[in-house]
């Protein structure tokens, strides 16, 4: 059934209209964008964010070996004391905090590689994974766009799911996270010399995390059809660790913010919970290996699993919108009409994002930058705009449109929103200023990231400790290594940006900002 809100007032067309009208207007700063330049850094990016061993087609210079024992740390499994730790936050000001416990192992695993998630040196898998289903999106519907930056976006993909192999390699255990955030984020070091706690923490059988599991079989069984035809034989072993890793997600169902919460919480806590990221990997699993078993899974669990909630959510913690529009193309394509639910519900995400509703979850700035309350800002706005993107692909090919009330959105207009918020990003906002680094003349100097922000091993080789690296983090100097590509979270709701390291919400990029924009990139360099 449809939503309720699918009903607008008479006055909606109008509003529509004009609305549509006013954000499909350049603003003031108008350029013409190199989106193949711009793809070329999106996907340089996560060169900058390598965990693990450097391979020697390294490009990003400045970075160098980190965290070559992870997996290594040994002791008891207990609950122990945390120290009481002061952790950088905005406007600089330490903030006292503790954590009650951590979580030690009896055994050693290899987990080296994988990825930083933002400006810190933690590896989260929660944002890896969904970073890497991106990734593994983008190739899937964009590729072909791509040109010679399509190996690097595989090798960006590989590198994810070859650490996510390790983190899965043991039946009924999923390692999670590596490093504690506390220990981390009260220090401001180079990734190089990290020396804080390197903690292991994992899910099992009698501690589930049905979330981070699931994201991290949705996130093989993507791969998998990325390697189909490229490496036949990963492909299958990506597609066969997903199946197993779905499996032990949906036996052992609960939130890994429950079962790690100390560890997880409030960096990556889970607030949405776990089923839709059941769906979500059923649906990659259908996906990947087009198995009846999934899609019964998928239409028996659509309403255990909530699939019609918050579906104009879409990022590494709630999967809603995505697993609509994913399982949609199947019912534009004529091939599932038994999932024509989702369809609707896919619609009705498109109409909640149309500016000229008034709908409390989605606001545009006045620079006509899509907003949602909350941090990191550009992580909404790159992953719905991606949606917006793939959807009206599907609907071009089914030659057909979104009905919203009287007046329907055409994949035309849904191109025409999804490239407004690129080129936003771009520059084509009222600061006149690119939010990713390295590209166009005025880009953010300062962003929150402790191995750009610091001198390189190559330009200073001594140890810089612990304390010692937060007169870098208080310095107004522009950081030293230019981490191209990165995408930080942005301006606030009124267009202002603060080009300040302590202000983390606005100027720290993650990898699941950059992971949707990929796609996104490839095809306006195709299609400007």
């Amino acid at each position: 059934m449809a939503p309720k809100w699918f009903s607008f007032p008479g006055i909606f067309p109008a509003l529509l209209a004009s609305s549509l009208a006013l954000l499909l207007l350049p603003t003031p700063i108008i350029a013409v964008h190199d989106y193949h330049d711009a793809l070329h850094k999106s996907i340089l990016f996560f060169e900058g964010q390598r965990s693990g061993k450097l391979p020697p087609d390294q490009r990003v210079k400045w970075r160098r070996d980190s965290a070559l024992r992870d997996g290594s740390t040994a002791g008891v499994s207990t609950l122990l004391p945390h120290p009481t730790f002061s952790f950088f936050t905005t406007l600089g000001s330490p903030v006292k905090s503790f954590m009650p416990f951590d979580v030690y192992f009896v055994f050693q695993v290899d987990l080296t590689g994988g990825y930083y998630d933002a400006g810190d040196n933690i590896k989260f898998g929660f944002p890896m994974a969904f970073t890497t289903t991106l990734l593994a999106w983008s190739i899937i519907d964009f590729g072909r766009n791509m040109g010679p930056e399509l190996k690097n976006a595989v090798k960006a993909v590989k590198w994810s799911t070859d650490y996510l192999l390790k983190a899965t390699a043991k039946p009924g255990v999923v390692y999670v996270q590596v490093g504690d955030a506390y220990s981390d984020h009260s220090c401001w070091e180079r990734p190089e010399d990290m020396d804080t706690l390197r903690t292991v923490y994992k899910i099992d059988n009698a501690h589930p995390g049905s979330d981070v599991a699931g994201e991290t079989a949705a996130a093989l069984a993507a791969a998998s059809i990325v390697f189909r035809s490229r490496d036949p034989a990963y492909s299958r072993l990506l597609l066969n660790r997903a199946v197993r890793v779905f499996n032990f997600a949906d036996k052992h169902r609960g939130a890994y913010s429950s079962s790690l919460k100390a560890a997880v919480c409030p960096f990556y806590c889970d607030v949405n919970g776990y089923q839709d990221e059941l769906l979500w990997a059923a649906a990659w699993l259908h996906k990947a290996s087009r198995k009846r078993t999934y899609r019964e899974y998928i239409v028996k669990n659509e309403v255990v699993l909530r699939a019609g909630d918050t579906i104009n959510e879409f990022g590494w913690d709630n999967k809603h919108a995505g697993i609509n529009v994913l399982i949609s193309k199947e019912v534009l394509m004529g091939r599932a009409d038994y999932f024509e639910s989702f369809k609707q519900n896919a619609d009705g995400f498109i109409c909640s994002i149309l500016p000229g509703i008034s709908h409390p979850q989605v606001q545009y700035s006045p620079g006509g930058l899509i907003f949602k309350a909350g941090g990191s800002n550009m992580q909404h706005v790159t992953s719905l705009s991606f949606l917006l993107l793939a959807y009206s692909n599907y609907l071009s090919h089914a030659n057909k449109a979104v009905p919203c009330g009287e007046r329907s959105a055409s994949p035309a207009l849904l191109k025409q929103l999804a490239k407004r918020q690129v080129n936003y990003i771009l520059g084509d906002n009222p600061l006149g200023m690119s939010y990713m680094v390295g590209y166009g003349s005025r880009f953010p100097q300062r962003i929150h990231h402790r191995g750009s922000s610091l001198p390189s091993v190559a330009a200073h080789p001594a140890r810089i400790g612990c304390k010692a690296g937060s007169r870098y983090y208080l310095s107004p100097n522009p950081n030293p290594n230019l981490l191209l590509g990165a995408v930080v979270g942005g301006p606030n709701v009124s267009d202002a940006f603060p080009d300040s390291r302590p202000y983390f919400q606005e100027s720290e990029p993650t990898t699941y900002i950059n992971a949707p924009l990929v796609g996104l990139l490839a095809f306006f360099s195709a299609h400007p």
